[in-house]
């Protein structure tokens, strides 16, 4: 099996099942003029999103990892009226951009990004007594992978559930002396392994993105809060 074979099943299937969205379409398209990696979740990756947090009947939704909000309005419209949605995101261009994708979709109100660095950002909202969030998406720098899983589990609540991005790689997960990025991401998953308050998986994927997947991490026992 071949890219092109893998990006033309991924068409097929997002053009079969997800239907045309001008919101979505305008934020992928001011993301892109703005000069941001085009580095978003695939269409399919993003109903994926949306249909886990309506399975989990989320109310309060944590994103790590903003970019320019495509994935962001996904969630928010899981979310119920009064849902609530706090996107974290370092870079202050990249969350320039999302607001205003994010308003453009008419969710203004259920949205609220955060500017810094999440290790920075994530103590705060701890502090002020935020959460527990019924759902956890993690797709930021994956050297910091490890600890944003730790403030993960800090910020919910059992029965809740961690979705992290990017966790294969092109298959490079295999190498124990990959660069930072590689570590990050093995440490995390060591991390799940290890942890006695959650059940979780991993899945490979393929598609227009190349070769990847994500884990999916369901907290089994009670957050340190």
């Amino acid at each position: 099996m071949s890219q092109d074979t893998w990006t033309a099943v991924e068409h097929y299937l997002v053009d079969e099942l997800i239907p045309s969205d001008p919101a979505l379409a305008g934020a992928l398209e001011r993301t892109a003029r703005a000069g941001l990696p085009p580095i978003n979740v695939s269409p399919n990756f993003g109903k994926f999103l949306h249909l886990l947090a309506r399975l989990q009947g989320a109310r309060q939704i944590l994103e790590i990892g903003t970019l320019g909000g495509y994935s962001t309005i996904w969630l928010a419209r899981a979310l119920p009226d009064d849902g609530r949605l706090i996107t974290l995101e370092a870079d202050p261009n990249h969350a320039e951009v999302a607001r205003a994708n994010i308003d453009a979709a008419g969710l203004g109100d259920k949205v609220e990004v955060r500017v810094g660095k999440a290790l920075d950002t994530l103590p705060v909202l701890a502090a002020a007594g935020a959460g527990p969030f019924d759902l956890v998406f993690i797709d930021a720098d994956k050297p910091n992978n490890p600890g944003y899983v730790e403030w993960a589990l800090k910020l919910t609540r059992r029965g809740s559930l961690i979705v992290i991005d990017n966790v294969v790689r092109d298959g490079s997960v295999l190498n124990p002396e990959g660069d930072d990025t590689i570590q990050g991401v093995r440490r995390a998953v060591a991390f799940l392994a290890a942890d006695p308050r959650v059940s979780a998986t991993a899945l490979q994927t393929v598609g227009s993105k190349g070769y990847d997947g994500f884990a999916l991490a369901l907290v089994t026992g009670d957050a340190e809060r």
